[in-house]
């Protein structure tokens, strides 16, 4: 009886554990899938003309133009829209996530089975 209860409690916990590795499996695959919606980036292209147009009004009240900071104002923008186009695309572009700690889980669990 006893070494039929010694064995339950491994293979309990290698069910537990596989079903997490199935749950945490399933919330990264949801995490690459997720994107910012279209119209979210539609919203962001459509709002950046808006800070530059201000800065343009407020550098032309000024009896000297100044357009440096216009330039740098726009940049700026432009830098945050494709930063966060980057991030929402993480298997391309500039910001990778890299798959290299699923490469190696998967290696080790194959090394067990040899």
């Amino acid at each position: 009886m006893s070494a039929k209860d010694n064995a339950a409690v491994p293979t309990g916990h290698f069910i537990q554990t596989l079903n997490e590795m199935i749950d945490n499996q399933g919330k990264r695959l949801a995490a690459l899938r997720n994107r910012v919606p279209n119209i979210v980036l539609l919203s962001l292209f459509a709002s950046q003309p808006s800070p530059a147009d201000s800065q343009v009004t407020q550098v032309g009240s000024i009896r000297r133009r100044i357009r440096m900071p216009v330039y740098i104002m726009g940049l700026l923008i432009s830098v945050v829209i494709l930063l966060i186009l980057d991030l929402d695309r993480p298997s391309s572009g500039f910001i990778q996530v890299s798959q290299q700690p699923m490469i190696d889980t998967a290696a080790s669990i194959a090394s067990f089975s040899d």
